[in-house]
């Protein structure tokens, strides 16, 4: 009976881990898609591939409901470890920061369809640099749940910052355009609204990599406490070592295999 209860224990969070990764893939592409859209400008290619993203959505609630309950499931079944009780915690933030991505993603491809039914419009300058960061903190935040790893959820946590910054300066250029051409408030106002949709898929790409660290490490490094914990400075040490080792590895093989 006590095998039986560890075994169906397993497939329950075997289940959870491979829905969360599965759900991190979907949403992923979902906002991707939006990123691609939203550099088009608003022309009407870029209106067509965010069409596509609301196809997506269904699939993500979905599976946000299906790993809530499967969370549930495990909490129910009780005689946790600690380590299952990190993983199942962890899923449930996670699971929240991935639909509201998907949410997002949702809401910039509604900004690109209303820019393309005003016309062509320029992207405000610093807007494809703000979408490359956006876009790097998400790969790698995804990255660090799919592959659990810590470097990159630390280099997650390090660029938070820089997408800030850019957010500022996007708000600060459009306002000042349109007070001297207020014919581009209509299409600005869609510019700044998609960038506070930038900033807050890097500060839910931010969780996602503090809550990977939390269900890999049990370090919780919440409101900038990472580089300052003699632990996670340890770990990321010796993950940096693993992955250094793993590429080694790789090249002699492919050497031999050249050979």
């Amino acid at each position: 009976m006590a095998a039986a209860a560890q075994s169906t224990q397993i497939i329950y969070q075997e289940t959870l881990v491979n829905s969360l990764v599965a759900m991190a893939r979907t949403v992923e592409r979902s906002v991707q898609k939006s990123l691609d859209a939203l550099l088009r400008g608003g022309d009407s290619t870029a209106a067509a591939l965010a069409s596509e993203i609301f196809l997506l959505e269904p699939r993500i609630n979905e599976t946000e409901m299906m790993i809530d309950d499967h969370a549930v499931r495990i909490l129910r079944s009780g005689n946790l470890s600690d380590e299952e009780i990190r993983l199942t915690v962890a899923a449930v933030r996670i699971n929240n920061d991935l639909e509201r991505m998907g949410d997002l993603a949702v809401n910039i491809a509604e900004r690109v369809i209303s820019l393309e039914q005003m016309g062509h419009t320029d992207l405000p300058e610093e807007l494809p640099a703000m979408i490359a960061a956006v876009r790097a903190m998400v790969s790698k935040g995804m990255g660090s749940l799919i592959f659990r790893n810590l470097v990159l959820a630390n280099e997650v946590l390090e660029s938070d910052d820089v997408v800030d910054r850019y957010r500022d300066q996007i708000f600060e250029r459009l306002l000042a355009s349109t007070t001297k051409n207020p014919t581009q408030i209509s299409p600005n106002f869609q510019f700044i609204l998609a960038s506070r949709y930038l900033e807050r898929l890097a500060d839910h790409a931010t969780n996602i990599a503090e809550d990977a660290i939390f269900w890999l490490r049990g370090l919780d490094v919440r409101h900038g406490r990472a580089l300052t914990m003699p632990q996670m400075r340890d770990h990321l040490t010796q993950d940096s070592q693993s992955v250094d080792a793993a590429l080694t590895s790789l090249g002699q093989d492919g050497n031999r295999r050249e050979a």
